[in-house]
């Protein structure tokens, strides 16, 4: 019986939980994405040479911010780094658009754009409009790769040891395990 009840409590904390996440709050828009600092690296065109280089940028944009990222401990924080960043990260860019042979260049600047979808590991970010490093190569025409420069989900190094929780997770296994 004592099972059942605890079922019972189970299921109905979780239509409640369900219901209070859907409601937006009071005062905030259902479109603002306050937490999140994107970057999107857009490719030339979809050709496949295009689309080669674009990796290799990333690959070279991705080391060049992780140092300075790693530090800053608000979206803000990112925002003013990146922006000090700009004309780096755009040599770092071209430069490896040079080392590959292309010789069209490189745009970046940080402006709101609206996203699709995106699920990094456990974490959801809804298609919505996000604050975003946006890096053009040549046209900026082709296919793209985004990540999430704050909080740092794609500049962590392999070795550390990233964890996010969920709160409501806990309480249900707390609650489950009694």
């Amino acid at each position: 019986m004592a099972k059942i009840i605890r079922i019972t409590f189970f299921l109905l904390f979780i239509i409640i939980a369900t219901v209070l996440l859907a409601l937006p709050v009071k005062g905030e828009s259902a479109n603002a994405n306050t937490d999140y600092l994107r970057i999107h690296i857009r490719a030339n065109s979809n050709c496949e040479s295009d689309q080669q280089v674009k990796y290799l940028v990333k690959e070279k944009v991705v080391e060049f911010i992780t140092p300075h990222i790693k530090e800053c401990v608000s979206k803000q924080d990112a925002i003013s780094v990146m922006q000090s960043l700009t004309e780096d990260i755009v040599k770092v860019c071209e430069k490896e658009l040079k080392a590959q042979g292309f010789c069209y260049g490189a745009r970046a600047e940080i402006r709101s754009e609206k996203f699709p979808t995106r699920v990094y590991g456990q974490l959801t970010l809804q298609e919505d409009i996000y604050d975003a490093l946006i890096i053009e190569l040549g046209t900026g025409k082709g296919d793209n790769w985004w990540c999430v420069i704050y909080p740092p989900l794609c500049f962590t190094s392999a070795s550390q040891d990233v964890e996010y929780r969920s709160f409501i997770y806990d309480i249900i296994n707390k609650f489950m395990n009694k």
